[in-house]
């Protein structure tokens, strides 16, 4: 694999309001971004000077995962929606979900068309977690299983693929995808023994499998 899918730069959406219809009414920009200094208020900063880490400690990746929820939980508030916010360790990453409570499901305009709201509100939640804790944050957002769902579906046509460059041995193109999505084929074709690649640029930017 030549190349990391999974940095916030890659992604085509880092705004709220790029989300058009799908924008949360009940959130402006400025209520996202005093709920940015809430949560940098709330958590004392930890030393870190804002280096890049390569192997995170579990317990510095419980702290983004403590920091993040905190943060969707105010933002929820706000938005007056419900929603509960589960917080997992996932490899070298934090994972946090925001799923169904008891109060009712959540809202699937935190979703957006084609999860464009979802990855402004990933972004949004990684900034807040790095005014907290000085370290760029690399963690992963889910919205009612929406990512579980793609991540199955992309890993089904990953497997296609695959079959055909094992087939012809011909690298095959795939269809563009988000920088999550990429990731998922990338791990697909690493775990069958071939190697792949991203190319192109946003929106267009997709992954080239090749022959072993």
């Amino acid at each position: 694999m030549t190349e990391q899918d999974t940095s916030p730069a890659d992604q085509s959406s880092s705004s709220m309001n790029e989300a058009g219809e799908q924008e949360m009414p009940a959130v402006g920009a400025v209520q996202a971004v005093e709920v940015v200094e809430v949560a940098n208020d709330a958590t004392a900063p930890v030393s870190g000077g804002g280096k890049s880490r390569t192997t995170p400690s579990t317990s510095l990746l419980e702290r983004e995962g403590e920091v993040a929820a905190d943060f969707l939980e105010q933002l929820l508030d706000i938005a007056d929606m419900d929603g509960d916010i589960d917080v997992d360790v996932d490899g070298d990453r934090a994972a946090v979900a925001i799923v169904d409570s008891e109060e009712g499901r959540v809202s699937r305009r935190l979703v957006g068309s084609d999860g464009k709201v979802l990855e402004a509100l990933q972004e949004l939640t990684r900034l807040a977690v790095q005014a907290s804790t000085g370290e760029r944050s690399r963690l992963m957002l889910d919205v009612a299983g929406y990512r579980a769902e793609r991540r199955a579906a992309v890993v089904t046509v990953a497997q296609v693929a695959i079959a055909t460059v094992k087939a012809t041995d011909e690298k095959v193109a795939m269809d563009p995808m988000t920088a999550f999505e990429r990731k998922v084929v990338h791990d697909a074709v690493l775990a069958a023994g071939l190697v792949s690649e991203s190319e192109g640029v946003e929106p267009q930017r997709h992954v080239v499998i090749l022959p072993a």
